[in-house]
C-alpha cells in the first residue's frame, strides 16, 4: 500500500466529502416534490470500489443502510456491470431498501474500464402508490399494501434512461410528473458524483486515492477503539415500548456489550413482528445502531465504512428488528427511533454524562391529498419535537432528532403549494419534561382544509409512551392527532398510526408532537431558569408552582 502524507489523505477525504455534498445539492435543486427540494429527504454518498462507504454528505442516518444494501445486492446478484449503467431498487426485503417510498440509485463509476467505486442517492418519494395517497400510512398489515416494489433494475445505460421502469414507476404513482422529475433529479445527481469521482483519480492517481481511503478507514476505525477504551467493559441493558396497535405494546429490548475496542448489541427479549408497518428491516436496524453509537462514543468520527468493522448486531429472526417477508415496514422510522432510544437508555449506565433524556423520538408523518383545481396532490410532513434535556443543558425545542435530518416545510411554500392554510405553528408549553435542565418543547401545528375535501394518514408515536427522563427528571409530553379543536366536533384521533381520514373544507387537523425527557431533579434547577421559562412561555404558571415549587414573590 502505497504510504502518503497527512495533507494528502485530508484533501482527498475533503474532496470525497465535498463532491457528496455537490451531489445533494443538485438532486435538492433539480426536483420537483417539496419533500426533496424543501425538505430534503434525501441523501447522498460515494463507495468503493468493494462496496464500502467511504464519504457521505450531511443528511439523513436512516438512508445508509438503503444505499449499502443496495451495493451489497448489486454485487451479491453477480451482474455484468457495464460503464454508464445506472441501478435501482426500493425492496427492503431484497434489493438492501428499507421502505418503498425511499428508491435508492446507483451508479458504478469506472477509469479506464476499471471500476474504481459508486455514486449512490437515495429520495423519499412523495407518492409510490399503494392504499393510501402518500404510501405511508402506519396501519398497513402488508407490504403489499405500502406501493409498487421495485426490484434491482438496471435504470439507464450509455445511452440513456430505461423507459420500461420509468413507466412502471410513473404508472404506479398517483403523481406520475412528480415522480419522472424526482427520478431524473436522482439521475443527474449520481452522474455528477461519477463525473466528481472520475476527476479525484485522475487528479492524484488510483493508487493515491485507494492509500487515502484505506487510511481514513483505518482512522475510523481506530477513532471507534479509542473511544470504547474509554468504556467500562461491561453488558448494559435498557428497554421501552413502541405504543400499542392491534395488540399490547411492543417491547424493544437491547444489551450491549463493550470488551475492549469491541461492541456488541443483542436484540433479544425484543417483541414479535409487528401485524402493523413499523417493522424494521436488517439495514435499517444497522444504520441506527451506527448513528446511536457514533452520536454517544465520537461524534467527530467520519462515517465510513471502517466505523461498521467493530461493532456486532444480534437481532432475533422474526422480531420487529428483524421481520419476516412480507411484514409491512412503511412506518419502521418510529420503530428506528426506538432503537435510538433504548441503545442510548442502556449506554447512560455506562457514560451518563454523555447521553441525554428521551427526545419526542417519532417522525410524526403526516400526509394530506386530495384535488386542487383538477389536479391531484399529496403533501408530506414530518413534524419536529422535542429534543431531550442533557446533563449540563435544556433540551432543544422543535427539532428533528437520531435517524431523521429533514426539515420543516415552510409555511409560505406549503401555503403556495397545496390548498392548505397554517392556523396555528408554535411550542407547546409545559411540554418539556421538568428537571434541573428542562426537556425541549414539541410542537402544535393546525392545518385548515381550503379544498372542498382532503385525506389524511399518518403515522406516529409516543402518543401512549412518553419519551422519558433521567437521573430524577419528569418525563416529556406525548403527541396526539386532534380534528376541529375547539368546536363542538372536535374528536381525537385513535393512536398514530391512522390512514384515510376524511376531512372537509373548512375542517382543522391539530398534529401536536410530543414533548421530551427532562434530566436531574426539577427542585434542583434555579429561579431565575423557571423564571425565563415562564416570561418566555416555555411552562406555565401551575407548571411552575407544582413542578418546581416555584412562587412569584421568589
Amino acid at each position: 500500500m502505497k504510504t502518503l502524507d497527512p495533507i494528502t489523505v485530508q484533501v482527498i477525504g475533503a474532496s470525497l466529502v465535498t463532491t457528496a455534498e455537490e451531489m445533494g445539492a443538485v438532486l435538492r435543486r433539480a426536483s420537483y416534490s417539496t419533500n426533496i427540494k424543501e425538505r430534503s429527504d434525501c441523501s447522498t454518498a460515494l463507495f468503493d470500489e468493494h462496496g464500502t462507504l467511504v464519504a457521505q454528505a450531511e443528511n439523513m442516518p436512516i438512508h445508509m443502510g438503503s444505499m449499502t444494501g443496495l451495493i451489497d445486492s448489486l454485487v451479491a446478484a453477480e451482474l455484468t456491470v457495464r460503464p454508464g449503467d445506472v441501478f435501482i431498487t426500493n425492496d427492503p426485503y431484497h434489493g438492501g431498501g428499507t421502505h418503498l417510498p425511499d428508491i435508492t440509485m446507483v451508479k458504478p463509476v469506472f477509469v479506464d474500464g476499471e471500476l474504481i467505486g459508486y455514486s449512490a442517492n437515495i429520495a423519499h418519494h412523495s407518492d409510490i402508490g399503494g392504499r393510501v395517497p402518500g404510501s405511508n400510512a402506519g396501519d398497513s398489515n402488508s407490504l403489499f399494501q405500502e406501493g409498487l416494489r421495485i426490484p434491482l433494475v438496471k435504470f439507464a445505460t450509455v445511452d440513456g434512461v430505461e423507459q420500461a421502469p420509468l413507466a412502471f414507476i410513473e404508472l404506479n404513482s398517483r403523481l406520475p410528473q412528480e415522480r419522472r422529475g424526482d427520478m431524473l433529479a436522482q439521475l443527474a445527481s449520481v452522474e455528477i458524483g461519477e463525473r466528481q469521482l472520475r476527476e479525484v483519480h485522475r487528479r492524484y492517481g488510483r493508487e493515491t486515492v485507494r492509500a487515502a481511503t484505506a487510511y481514513l478507514l483505518d482512522h475510523s476505525r481506530k477513532r471507534l477503539a479509542a473511544a470504547l477504551r474509554e468504556v467500562p467493559d461491561g453488558t448494559y441493558r435498557f428497554h421501552d415500548l413502541m405504543d400499542p396497535s392491534d395488540g399490547p405494546a411492543t417491547e424493544i429490548a437491547v444489551a450491549i456489550t463493550v470488551d475492549g475496542e469491541r461492541v456488541s448489541l443483542d436484540f433479544a427479549g425484543t417483541g414479535p413482528q409487528s401485524p402493523v408497518g413499523i417493522n424494521v428491516v436488517r439495514p435499517a436496524l444497522e444504520a441506527t445502531v451506527y448513528y446511536a453509537l457514533k452520536a454517544v462514543l465520537d461524534p467527530k468520527i467520519p462515517p465510513n465504512g471502517g466505523f461498521f468493522d467493530a461493532v456486532e448486531i444480534d437481532a432475533p429472526h422474526g422480531s420487529i428488528v428483524n421481520p419476516v417477508e412480507p411484514a409491512p415496514v412503511t412506518a419502521r422510522t418510529d420503530t428506528c427511533q426506538r432503537v435510538a432510544d433504548v441503545v442510548l437508555g442502556a449506554l447512560a449506565a455506562a457514560v451518563p454524562e454523555r447521553v441525554p433524556a428521551a427526545s419526542h423520538s417519532t417522525v410524526t408523518y403526516v400526509t394530506f391529498s386530495g384535488e386542487c383545481d383538477g389536479d391531484f396532490f399529496v403533501y408530506p410532513e414530518v413534524v419536529a419535537g422535542g429534543g431531550g434535556a442533557r446533563t449540563t443543558k435544556d433540551g432543544l425545542d422543535a427539532v428533528q432528532v437520531h435517524i431523521t435530518n429533514s426539515s420543516n416545510l415552510p409555511i409560505e411554500a406549503l401555503e403556495q403549494e397545496y390548498p392548505l392554510l397554517v392556523d396555528t405553528y408554535e411550542l407547546i408549553p409545559d411540554s418539556g419534561g421538568a428537571g434541573t435542565h428542562r426537556g425541549g418543547l414539541g410542537v402544535r401545528r393546525d392545518l385548515r382544509i381550503l379544498g372542498d375535501s382532503a385525506e389524511f394518514s399518518a403515522h406516529a408515536d409516543r402518543q401512549a409512551t412518553r419519551p422519558w427522563g433521567l437521573s430524577g427528571g419528569h418525563d416529556g409530553s406525548l403527541g396526539r392527532f386532534i380534528v376541529n379543536p375547539g368546536r363542538d366536533d372536535e374528536h381525537r384521533l385513535p393512536g398514530g398510526r391512522v390512514s384515510g381520514v376524511q376531512l372537509r373544507r373548512g375542517d382543522v387537523l391539530r398534529v401536536e408532537s410530543p414533548g421530551s425527557g427532562g434530566f436531574g431533579d426539577p427542585a434542583s434547577r434555579s429561579p431565575e431558569r423557571v423564571r425565563e421559562d415562564l416570561r418566555n412561555g416555555r411552562i406555565t404558571e401551575q407548571a411552575a408552582r407544582d413542578l418546581y415549587g416555584f412562587r412569584s414573590a421568589d
